[in-house]
């Protein structure tokens, strides 16, 4: 790609947030400016009037680059939105050397995408690259993470710092990090991929719902060899849950379940995903007993050990995991 300005792809996915997602294109498409770039706005089958209002609110709009408003026809979850974004391609036809990923409520500062180009070009090692996402205060979150294995399912259930203090290099949240640098994966709400990485392991895995899908695909990254990294230097503000309504859950939905085994058994099959499941319950009986004896009641919205349980129960007699739903950009 020397002597050429790189191409981009970027899609932004809606469901059911149009304002805010018009708001996240704008601020996505005015970080372009200059970039040889162009927006795809997916609208994941809201069924609320967001497909006419997004195509009203970027029918009106001046935009640096071209901005697009396409339907997906279903609601398959973010993977599967994406996804569709993704194969819609560029108007003008030509393939797009990166593909940028941005959530509806995340918000790129001027020169946040600029850098993920810039570290990518400078990294071919590197098959993706994520941003420092920082929240309305500008306290930058924890957005990169370790692999998930037994051991972090034990330590996370558990919630004891003596042994968080043992396990501190299994826990699936790292320390944010203080420069760049390669981590295990990143959170997706502004993450750029190589297109020729994306054309050897496949798109998202369709099969993930909400959750564990940008780990699946992060994971697939690194076995085939390429690194995936975090630029500090690229800031995006970051509102979080608004889609999902995550922090505001009283009880961890079903599809988290179900996206939690599928990534287990993805990696080494049944039994490594009852051995997960085991080591979480385990984790979260003790954690029960350390709060009943400080006398304090545990976090809401933390997964029910019951329903985890009947979920691993239920999972062992159905068919295994199948092959990823994807289908590459090259094809």
């Amino acid at each position: 790609m020397s002597g050429t300005s790189p191409r981009l792809l970027v899609v932004v996915l809606n469901w059911r947030t149009a304002d805010m997602s018009l708001r996240a294109t704008r601020a996505a498409a005015t970080a372009l400016a200059g970039l040889d770039a162009e927006v795809v706005v997916v609208d994941n089958d809201s069924g609320d009037g967001s497909e006419a209002h997004l195509r009203a609110g970027v029918a009106k709009g001046l935009w640096p680059v071209p901005v697009r408003v396409v339907q997906s026809g279903r609601n398959g979850g973010f993977g599967a939105g994406m996804n569709a974004g993704i194969r819609t391609g560029r108007a003008d036809g030509m393939a797009p050397d990166y593909i940028y990923i941005l959530n509806s409520d995340a918000f790129p500062e001027a020169g946040a995408i600029r850098a993920l180009v810039d570290h990518l070009e400078a990294h071919p090692e590197a098959g993706f690259a994520g941003s420092a996402i920082v929240g309305e205060d500008g306290a930058v979150h924890e957005t990169a993470f370790r692999f998930p294995s037994a051991l972090s399912e034990f330590e996370g259930a558990v919630r004891f710092g003596p042994v968080t203090r043992m396990l501190s290099r299994r826990r699936v949240p790292m320390p944010v990090p203080r420069e760049t640098g390669p981590v295990d994966w990143l959170s997706g709400a502004s993450l750029m991929m190589r297109t020729a990485v994306l054309d050897r392991i496949g798109l998202f895995d369709e099969g993930y719902f909400l959750y564990f899908e940008e780990t699946d695909l992060c994971r697939r990254c690194a076995e085939a060899g390429h690194a995936v990294h975090y630029v500090a230097e690229s800031r995006v503000m970051h509102l979080g849950s608004v889609s999902t309504g995550m922090s505001t859950w009283s009880q961890v939905p079903d599809y988290w379940f179900d996206s939690r085994w599928r990534y287990f058994e993805a990696r080494g099959g049944r039994r490594a995903a009852a051995g997960a499941t085991l080591a979480h319950l385990a984790g979260a009986a003790l954690g029960r007993v350390k709060d009943a004896v400080k006398g304090v009641a545990p976090p809401r919205g933390l997964p029910g050990g019951v329903r985890m349980a009947r979920h691993a129960l239920r999972r062992m007699r159905t068919p295994g995991h199948a092959a990823p739903s994807v289908k590459e950009p090259g094809t």
